[in-house]
């Protein structure tokens, strides 16, 4: 699918989005451990900058049926642009580390916004187009942000605190606004009128939640969701005291394995976007390599199996993404596609900040693998209930 060359400025505004986001992801956990080389509080620290972002997703969907997209995805990025500005004004006033903690958990809930607000722009925008080449184009521009992110990120690192690196972040936040004004002044899309409001807020919930229950497929999807990201969190929660801590790695192999694992996510995707997979495979597919890799970064004797783990979590999450985001929106209805996809990402996602609390609250001296293996066996059993549950629905099906 070429990229027309009025909707070029969206994909950068997006891939500027993503870069500024993952340069942030990639600082906190890193710059706790190097500030109290302690892999608990590094899993804490994930665990408050990721719990808001995800419970809010539902709020965020509500809104995304109410009100203009454009106007939601504008405002997230101005906003996160204002909030590493104040949370670097705290810093310089008052100290802490607490102030990089709590601006990444703002960006995190605005990120949260933008990304539900493309959600509903994308099959809109591309209506002609084969919705799984879309998602992985678009995947695309946010792996290119992965791969630069944390290479810039830890360079930058190297040379100057941490408070220049998230200036330089604000400056990414507002580059990706002026990309989405240049492609929003120049398109002529045009998008479903937002839904009247309902009377009360209890509505919304009570539908987003009555279609993931009832409709087809959302059900068993949103659990094997919620499995995947438990190893998904604990993952990202440890990957800084892993790397740099029990394996003894500096803060460049900490960057080229965040790298390495989002090279393989661009390949991933490349591959998705001209070869056609039925979407049940590319689900079961997605799922096994994520439970293999959580399991190999649990029993890690050594940095290269630690390595392959990361890189088959982080690279093969981007697969199943693709998956539950296409069911999605095949089962979806329109009107209710963003405060359902809100609520499910919200059902589908609390697992990562549990992760980061569970490692904040178990991982002592020599247990971290543990920790990480427990929660890899729960995701593995998860997946098993629902193919038992599953199987005679498609017997049935293939009758």
């Amino acid at each position: 699918m070429p990229v027309r060359a009025k909707d070029f400025a969206f994909f950068l505004s997006l891939f500027f989005a993503r870069l500024a986001d993952q340069m942030l992801l990639f600082l906190v956990p890193l710059v706790v451990f190097q500030t109290t080389q302690s892999a608990a509080l590094s899993g804490l620290a994930f665990f408050i900058e990721t719990l808001p972002r995800y419970l809010l997703f539902s709020v965020c969907g509500i809104l995304c049926d109410r009100r203009s997209p454009v106007s939601l995805l504008v405002i997230s990025q101005r906003f996160r642009l204002l909030t590493c500005a104040v949370g670097i004004a705290g810093h310089e006033l008052l100290g802490g580390i607490g102030w990089l903690i709590a601006l990444s958990a703002v960006c995190g809930i605005l990120s949260t916004q933008g990304f539900l607000a493309r959600e509903v722009m994308l099959p809109q925008i591309f209506r002609q187009q084969r919705f799984e080449k879309v998602l992985s184009y678009s995947q695309l521009g946010d792996q290119l942000g992965m791969v630069i992110g944390p290479i810039l990120a830890a360079a930058l690192l190297g040379l100057w605190p941490w408070q220049i690196v998230v200036g330089i972040t604000a400056f990414l936040f507002l580059l990706a606004d002026l990309g989405l004004t240049l492609w929003h002044r120049s398109s002529r899309i045009v998008l479903a009128q937002p839904e009247t409001a309902h009377e009360s807020w209890v509505d919304p919930f009570r539908i987003a939640f009555k279609h993931i229950w009832h409709l087809p497929g959302l059900r068993r999807a949103a659990a094997l969701a919620a499995g995947l990201n438990f190893v998904f969190g604990a993952t990202l929660a440890t990957s800084a005291a892993m790397v740099t801590g029990i394996h003894g790695q500096s803060e460049q192999s900490y960057a080229l394995l965040q790298t390495a694992s989002a090279v393989a996510s661009i390949a991933i995707l490349t591959f998705l976007a001209h070869v056609i997979i039925p979407l049940r495979a590319m689900g079961a597919i997605g799922y096994t390599a994520i439970f293999i890799g959580g399991l190999l970064t649990a029993i890690s004797p050594s940095y290269g199996i630690y390595a392959a783990g990361y890189v088959l979590v982080l690279g093969f999450d981007k697969m199943f993404t693709i998956y539950i985001r296409s069911l999605r929106q095949k089962i979806i209805p329109q009107k209710d596609f963003g405060k359902t996809t809100g609520a499910m990402i919200t059902i589908n996602n609390l697992s990562q900040p549990l992760a980061g609390l569970l490692v904040g609250l178990f991982s002592g001296p020599g247990s971290l693998g543990l920790v990480i293996g427990g929660i890899s066996l729960v995701m593995g059993a998860i997946g098993i209930i629902v193919a038992i549950g599953a199987a005679p629905i498609l017997k049935q099906a293939n009758r």
